[in-house]
């Protein structure tokens, strides 16, 4: 059966898992990051590299669960 591609199950799960983690990590932590963010100096940098965090996480799992769904984005034919 040429042309089935297998569906990436396993890799929207471990996103999906990872996500979950780190967005609770942050709602339970909540007072802790409040106070390493709100420090000044280098600790200014932290919600920037947190952002980008949930960002890869996040947008890897959104990406791969609409791919599991069928959805995919239209390919471009050749320009005329």
């Amino acid at each position: 059966m040429a042309g089935i591609k297998k569906k990436p199950i396993g890799k929207m799960t471990i996103t999906g898992v990872i996500t979950i983690v780190l967005y609770a990590s942050l709602l339970l932590n909540q007072d802790i990051i409040n106070s390493y963010f709100g420090k000044g100096g280098v600790y200014a940098f932290l919600p920037i590299i947190t952002a980008f965090i949930f960002s890869f996480f996040h947008g890897s799992f959104t990406s791969i669960f609409w791919t599991v769904l069928g959805v995919e984005a239209k390919k471009k034919k050749g320009v005329k």
